[in-house]
């Protein structure tokens, strides 16, 4: 098993791919029982969403800005180069989500667990036990993806990420590695 000193760090900018430990990482998750907890790619400037936010209608949300959509490509194309396919692919319903998912695996699943909490009262503690009993029931040999929000990812592993990073956990919520693709 892999501890905190393994991981992977990936460059979308310029996009060329920087990795350490892979062989053991990419082992790790083709054995499966573990999930990509993906913070969305870099977005335009700012924190959380502007007053007026709406569910569902992304000229009312921080949207990803022209390195974010790259590093959402670079992500796609990492896991396709290392042959690499999640059977799963959730994300936030916010839109910053749903284009990093479209963008690296040209599909998603919208899961409420995965809206943001910022700024919403006790949602984090309510997603807590969903999230816990599905990475539980991810099958040997499967991983997922869940692309999400930093203040979900620190809520639920007590670790930061930035924009285009996530972390690799294991069925019980512990943190296998780091990828970025910033």
């Amino acid at each position: 098993m892999l501890d905190r000193r393994h991981f992977v760090v990936l460059s979308a900018w310029p996009l060329l791919a920087k990795a350490q430990d892979t062989p053991q990482l990419l082992a790790r998750v083709r054995a499966g029982r573990c999930v990509f907890m993906l913070r969305h790619a870099r977005t335009e400037p700012g924190v959380g969403d502007p007053p007026d936010f709406m569910p569902g209608q992304c000229a009312t949300q921080r949207n990803l800005d022209a390195t974010g959509r790259a590093q959402s490509r670079a992500a796609g194309d990492w896991f396709r180069g290392h042959g690499l396919q999640p059977s799963a692919v959730l994300s936030s319903a916010w839109c910053r989500c749903i284009d990093t998912a479209q963008l690296a695996f040209g599909r998603h699943e919208p899961w409420p667990p995965l809206d943001s909490s910022f700024g919403r009262g006790n949602t984090r503690d309510e997603a807590r036990p969903l999230l816990q009993s599905r990475l539980a029931g991810i099958g040997a040999g499967r991983f997922e993806v869940w692309v999400t929000h930093q203040v979900n990812i620190s809520a639920f592993t007590g670790e930061a990420t930035a924009m285009g990073e996530g972390l690799w956990l294991d069925a019980k919520g512990a943190v296998l590695g780091r990828s970025s693709f910033a």
